[in-house]
């Protein structure tokens, strides 16, 4: 019961101790980002035995088939209630134990049975019996039964020595692997300090993780003019802005519609005067030609026909648009001037001002409130911080602390005794197995001899030295068999009473937790405790903390105060709660009176100075006149045109007055268009453009006055029904997300501290360790191991005895052979001296 007592100290010492191997845990919100620091531990997860675990497993195949029936649960729990008394239920036990009983009575058979068979034989072959006689019969099978004997004792002494290997490949495997247990502990050990020394720091960590959330949370509130103020002005001003840069776009179009209007006055003046000077000049032209063309050349036929057409064209040359008629704009701009006398665009500035101050309304109104939060803020750090004085993790920890050390000390002061013993083991293990291949020696030097020294010609009594030393060894090789197979089969039936138990009762039922169950038993353990763990803890036994439970828990990695159910000793849960102080977070600011007053978005004076604007007058100005004048060339003909028909038609004149007047007046029309057309014309095309954009400006402006105002006072009356229900919006989500912060900081602690601070996986693993490990792996898989080959090994040994007995028959010098005479055998004696 050795490894079930040393199991219930390592469930115990699972009562008070915990560790952390998890991977690191981050949780973000909102840019604010906790991740829990990660611990490094030495010991590894998961023992693996290598090549030879299929070994291993090829024993554990053997004892099911052996031992088929599952962990007798009941048995167990009915013997620890009995306290170990076995008298009633020994029935029970024998049935489970069916298979190892029988196979243990067959190898105590075996072991008395061995002697007194090599007692008996002994002394049957001292009388000349048993084949002791050293005369051997002729038989016409002889070569094959020679052959036979031979092939079947070669095969077995290989079984033999597969066996043989299996005993040495398991006696070094143990030997090798226990040498490592001074390493495993060590690791375990410090697996178990580490988690000690961390957890403090853990736990402190995971509090002091609240300066941060508290400073996210202040670096929000001193922001509340862009936070709070800017999210209540994003909300108006979809509606608001609009509104305003329609009157502002108004004002711009008023300034512009007065400068466009001044210009153009003042282009039509020089329009006019530059018009009646072309007028004039082109009348002095008009009569320059008249006159030339009364010259006494034009009577001559030839020139005749050309003079007359130069006459009929001379009504072309005049001007085409009188710009007199054209409507004065005095007037509207009179009216303009009036409507600019109103600062108008500084009105609207003072809109927009009004407008953008709402930030820093909302800064002001919240002073108070945000001095108030801050308050609380620290207070619920105050209390987060004592939380960690009150956490019971520290309490358990610190009193495991004198469990390591006496459990170190313990394996330090026994494991050298344990490698002694280790020794003394691997001693006898390694004498056994040379003492079956000293068997397996002489077995093969039996063959070897006796094959090789064989000659078919030579009779039983004239055969060689060679062939007789082989039969010599192979009865050697018998009676060694004879003397030491009751002991080794004795080593067998204890090793695998012990062995096979031990892997069926506790390793098995250690890997699939049928063992925890049993022990989870309520009342088991101690008749007035339900649960024993919870009792001896907490001393409530009522509460449901099973073995199974915390191994599994610490398996996963889980922490101490979950796997342990700390909260029926302390809920945290329930001193993590600040609903109260975040309600009054809440409703300060659903209380606080953000009144944003006073945003006008434009006055009545700019109102009337938009009116004022639509009744200027500026809508009803004839600008298609206009257009329609200024769209028109200056002249009624191209001047260049004329200039250049002039000269084509002075070229066909004789030299003469005549030809150069008409030449002199081309050039003359020349330089008219250079100095008065050109300026004209870009004149007229600057007074065009302007009107037709003064025309598309102010199409139908009272209506766009209008509209301007209607969606100005649309937005002034959102602003007075719909900013205080916006204002309170804004300010439950600025709440909102200040709480979310703590909120999701809680929610985080709450989850480090009941699942990732002291995270127990070392406790799991210092059981595994203890008992898979070292227990199991190091010690019954090649114990186990040991016996199975050695028992194959011997079990070979007795048809090993047969063949080697009825094979030395005929490798060995007979004293006597049979002589056939007249086809009757006689025997014939020789006597050999030495």
């Amino acid at each position: 019961m050795a490894p079930v007592l040393g199991f219930f100290l390592l469930l115990g010492l699972c009562g008070d101790t915990v560790s952390d191997g998890s991977p690191p845990s981050t949780n973000s919100f909102d840019g604010l980002e906790f991740e829990f620091p990660p611990t490094n531990y030495e010991t590894e997860d998961s023992y693996e035995a290598g090549p030879i675990g299929i070994l291993f497993q090829m024993v554990r195949i053997f004892l099911h088939t052996v031992q088929p029936h599952a962990f007798p649960e009941d048995i167990i729990r009915k013997i620890l209630q009995k306290k170990f008394d076995l008298s009633k239920d020994y029935d029970k036990i024998i049935y489970y134990e069916i298979g190892i009983i029988t196979c243990a009575a067959l190898g105590l058979l075996f072991i008395i049975l061995m002697p007194l068979v090599g007692f008996f034989f002994s002394v049957c072959r001292c009388c000349n019996k048993c084949g002791g006689e050293m005369h051997q019969r002729q038989k016409k099978n002889g070569t094959f039964l020679r052959k036979y004997f031979a092939v079947s004792l070669l095969v077995i002494c290989i079984f033999i020595s597969v066996g043989i290997t299996y005993g040495f490949v398991a006696s070094h495997h143990m030997r090798t692997h226990l040498r490592k247990t001074q390493k495993l502990a060590e690791s375990n050990f410090n697996d178990l300090r580490t988690l000690l020394n961390t957890t403090p720091g853990q736990i402190d960590y995971v509090l002091d993780q609240y300066t941060i959330t508290k400073a996210k949370a202040f670096s929000d509130l001193d922001n509340v003019k862009l936070l709070l103020g800017g999210s209540i002005y994003e909300k108006l001003r979809p509606r608001v802005v609009p509104a305003l840069d329609n009157v502002k776009a108004m004002a711009d179009a008023i300034r512009e519609t007065k400068e466009a209007l001044v210009m153009v006055n003042s282009v039509l003046m020089d329009m006019k005067q530059s018009s009646a000077h072309l007028s004039a000049n082109l009348s002095d032209i008009q009569k320059d030609l008249a006159q030339s063309l009364k010259d006494p050349a034009c009577r001559v036929p030839s020139a005749a026909t050309t003079c007359d057409h130069i006459n009929s064209s001379l009504s072309y040359l005049d001007v085409s648009v009188d710009f007199s008629q054209l409507p004065p704009l005095d007037k509207q701009i009179a009216n303009i001037t009036d409507v600019l006398q109103t600062n108008l665009s500084g009105l609207i500035q003072e809109g927009y001002r009004s407008f953008n101050d709402i930030p820093e309304t909302v800064e002001s109104k919240t002073t108070n409130v945000i001095s108030d939060i801050k308050r609380t803020l620290n207070s619920i750090g105050s209390e987060i911080t004592n939380i960690s004085k009150k956490i019971p993790v520290q309490d358990k920890l610190s009193n495991f602390i004198h469990y390591i050390n006496n459990t170190e000390d313990y394996v330090h002061r026994y494991l050298p005794t344990l490698e002694e013993y280790d020794s003394y083991r691997w001693l006898g293990c390694l004498v056994v197995c040379c003492l079956l291949t000293l068997m397996v020696i002489f077995y093969c030097l039996g063959l070897l001899c006796g094959t090789l020294g064989y000659d078919r010609k030579a009779t039983p009594t004239r055969r060689g030295c060679v062939s007789n030393t082989g039969g010599i060894f192979l009865m050697v090789g018998v009676g060694f068999s004879f003397l030491f197979c009751w002991l080794l089969m004795t080593i067998v039936v204890l090793t695998f009473v012990v062995g096979g138990n031990v892997e069926k009762l506790v390793c098995e039922s250690y890997q699939n937790k049928k063992l925890f169950q049993v022990l989870d038993t309520p009342y088991l353990l101690n008749e007035n405790w339900k649960y024993y763990l919870s009792g001896m803890m907490f001393d409530k036994p009522d509460v449901n903390l099973t073995f199974e439970q915390v191994y599994s828990d610490c398996t996963e990695n889980k922490g101490i105060y979950a796997t342990l159910r700390l909260e029926n000793i302390y809920n945290i849960s329930k001193h993590l709660n600040f609903q109260e102080r975040m309600g009054n977070i809440n409703s300060n600011f659903e209380t606080t009176d953000i009144r944003i007053e006073n945003v006008v978005l434009l006055d009545e004076a700019g109102r009337k100075n938009l009116m004022d604007f639509s009744s200027s007058g500026v809508d009803r100005i004839d600008y298609n006149a206009f257009m329609n004048a200024t769209s028109k060339h200056p002249t009624k003909v191209n001047l260049l045109s004329f200039a250049a028909d002039l000269d084509i038609k002075a070229n066909h004149l004789p030299q003469g007055d005549l030809k150069q007047s008409l030449k002199r007046n081309a050039q003359t029309l020349r330089t008219i268009h250079r100095i008065r057309i050109i300026p004209l014309e870009k004149s007229m095309t600057t007074v065009y453009q302007t009107m037709r954009g003064l025309q598309y400006k102010n199409s139908g402006l009272g209506v766009k006055v209008a509209n301007v105002i209607f969606f100005l006072n649309t937005a002034q009356d959102f602003l007075k029904n719909h900013t205080s229900m916006i204002t309170a919006e804004e300010s439950k989500k600025f709440a909102t997300m200040i709480l979310g912060y703590i909120e999701h900081y809680l929610q985080w602690v709450r989850i480090a501290i009941t699942e990732q601070v002291a995270a127990c996986k070392p406790v799991a693993t210092a059981l595994d360790s203890a008992v898979d490990v070292f227990l199991c792996g190091y010690i019954v898989d090649p114990m186990n191991l040991f016996w199975f080959g050695l028992g194959k090994a011997t079990v070979f040994l007795l048809p090993a005895i047969i063949f080697a007995v009825k094979l030395a028959k005929y490798y060995r010098r007979m004293d006597s052979e049979d002589v056939y005479d007249d086809g009757v055998a006689v025997t014939h004696h020789t006597n050999w001296v030495a």
